[in-house]
């Protein structure tokens, strides 16, 4: 637990979000968390069904408005979440779109933190390299974004799946 975390006194509220999921796709929860400090803290939890991937990216954009990020930096962001939800979706649920992904979004203070969970299967510490960037072919960039988007990225392994921590700080 963060130290941020331990002094934290929160109260939780939890609220289903209104909003059009395609067929076999989970509900959206949405927990919001609020500190003494107005630091914000949300919680997003959905399947892995690829229609759902527009009504994150529209929630985190939707987070990020409250943050003094260029719209390039926010954009970044946004693309870099989503290529992170759509790595969990191919390689840990191998496409499956019933599986659970938690999204956790705060406000650390000096930076911005999002988490990212699943419960899938986890890849070798090698296989999250990314590939070169000049070898031209389809593939293995997202990674490169994703650490293009945020200054910390950090893979922690679980006994089943894994935790993205993608940190970003406050200028």
């Amino acid at each position: 637990m963060m130290e941020s975390e331990r002094n934290c006194h929160c109260e939780v509220e939890l609220n289903p979000t209104a909003c059009q999921l395609k067929k076999k796709a989970r509900p959206l929860f949405v927990r919001q968390i609020g500190a003494m400090r107005k630091r914000k803290k949300k919680e997003l939890e959905f399947s892995s069904h690829t229609g759902n991937l527009a009504l994150m990216r529209n929630y985190v954009r939707h987070f990020l408005e409250a943050f003094p990020f260029s719209e390039r930096q926010r954009t970044l962001m946004v693309l870099g979440v989503d290529e992170a939800c759509t790595n969990i979706i191919r390689h840990a649920y191998q496409l499956r779109d019933d599986q659970p992904i938690a999204l956790w979004l705060e406000d650390a203070g000096d930076c911005l933190r999002m988490r990212l969970r699943d419960y899938g299967k986890q890849a070798a510490a090698d296989d999250m390299q990314g590939r070169a960037h000049d070898l031209i072919r389809p593939g293995g960039l997202g990674l490169h974004l994703i650490r293009s988007a945020f200054d910390n990225v950090d893979y922690i392994l679980s006994n089943r799946g894994t935790e993205l921590v993608l940190t970003k700080k406050l200028e």
